[in-house]
């Protein structure tokens, strides 16, 4: 595995940075300049739904990977500083989420569509549910009351991979968001080689490329690596 190969994080940390922010100024021109704008109220309903995949990628996916990186963007943290930071931002990412699903399901029920038909919506439906019970299994565990130190180091290998599972399942969906929509635009008369086409094509394939990085970082080690309060490496089957 990573750790096994000699690979280190902070490449992969600074590689995921370039493609997040890539990937979030190509999802804005997207909803901005070819879908015409983002509004929670709006009588072209289509601005309604232009807000879900902003806040998908740039709240819940590009957020969720920030929290899931900082112990390795920042490894002179102290333990405590870096485990807030973690849990808030993936609060903040789950919030960002939620809102973003609601704009789908009000844009939806405006416009007449149906819910809940699709492999996307249902993915989504599913991981963010499974990402709110890691988040709330963290915060009991790890944050607040806490569980005593023999449990917390036996359930952190099993939280980091379930955060990882969880995290590729986001990813998955926002790959099956992109091409359900394309597929529609396509069917109702947008230019298959087109700009906007070509654009959304090379959105998700950024995303793809920014969660690679995301997970080597994830399971490579920190340039600094420290051990504090009693807990142990993950162990890695290499």
């Amino acid at each position: 595995m990573a750790g096994a190969l000699g690979v280190k994080a902070t490449p992969f940390t600074y590689a995921a940075h370039a493609l997040g922010a890539a990937a979030a100024a190509m999802v804005l021109v997207w909803c901005i300049h070819f879908r015409g704008g983002l509004a929670l109220e709006a009588v072209n309903k289509n601005l309604i739904f232009n807000v879900s995949p902003v806040l998908m990628l740039i709240g819940f996916i590009i957020l969720g990977s920030e929290g899931i990186m900082v112990y390795k963007v920042f490894p002179g943290l102290s333990h405590d500083t870096a485990k807030l930071t973690h849990l808030i931002l993936h609060a903040i990412a789950i919030v960002l989420g939620a809102v973003g699903i609601y704009c789908a399901f009000k844009f939806h029920n405006e416009s007449g569509i149906a819910n809940l038909y699709s492999l996307h919506s249902w993915l989504g439906i599913g991981a963010i549910s499974l990402y709110g019970i890691q988040w709330i299994f963290g915060f009991v565990t790890f944050f607040f009351p806490g569980a005593a130190p023999d449990v917390r180091r036996g359930a952190l290998p099993w939280h980091a991979l379930f955060g990882l599972f969880v995290y590729v399942l986001t990813l998955a969906t926002a790959e099956l968001g992109f091409l359900e929509k394309m597929t529609f635009l396509q069917s109702s008369g947008l230019d298959k080689y087109g700009a906007e086409a070509l654009l959304v094509n090379f959105t998700a394939l950024v995303v793809v490329l920014f969660g690679a990085a995301v997970v080597v970082a994830a399971v490579a080690p920190a340039a600094k690596v420290e051990e504090p309060e009693g807990y142990a490496p993950i162990p890695v089957i290499g």
